[in-house]
């Protein structure tokens, strides 16, 4: 069994965490395993995107991540299932695979949309986790 799981929570999207939660927990329950939960604050991108913003919207937008983040947690984790929150920012498939490495995590359990023509069988962010993760990966269909 796995000793620490990582989940991707989209704070904005029940869909993309509903699912993937359940099997999370299941696993989390049966092997004693601790649930890191993390959702990834994303970046610019492009740095004249970032002039448009305050000089403190990254600070704000982090803190913010992290209260939310850990309201989510305290709503939908249940006693018993050890859990541990954490905000990331960046390319969102990039502080995916950072923050499992850096954790330890030996699976990732995440959600993947129904497939459409334009990306064919796992979004590009749930692609790319698949494709690089040094972890077991579980991919649970919305």
């Amino acid at each position: 069994m796995f000793s620490s799981i990582l989940l991707p929570v989209d704070l904005a999207a029940e869909a993309s965490w509903k699912r993937p939660l359940e099997l999370a927990l299941e696993l989390a329950r049966q092997g004693g395993a601790t649930l890191h939960a993390v959702t990834v604050v994303p970046d610019f991108g492009m740095s004249i995107v970032g002039s448009y913003f305050g000089a403190d919207f990254e600070k704000k937008a982090m803190a913010e991540a992290t209260q939310k983040l850990e309201a989510w947690a305290a709503g939908h984790v249940p006693e018993g299932v050890t859990a541990r929150t954490h905000v990331a920012h960046g390319r969102i498939y990039e502080e995916l695979l950072r923050t499992a490495d850096k954790l330890g995590c030996d699976a990732i359990v995440l959600g993947a949309h129904r497939p459409d023509f334009s990306d064919y069988l796992l979004g590009p962010n749930a692609a790319r986790v698949v494709r690089h993760a040094r972890q077991s990966v579980l991919v649970v269909r919305e």
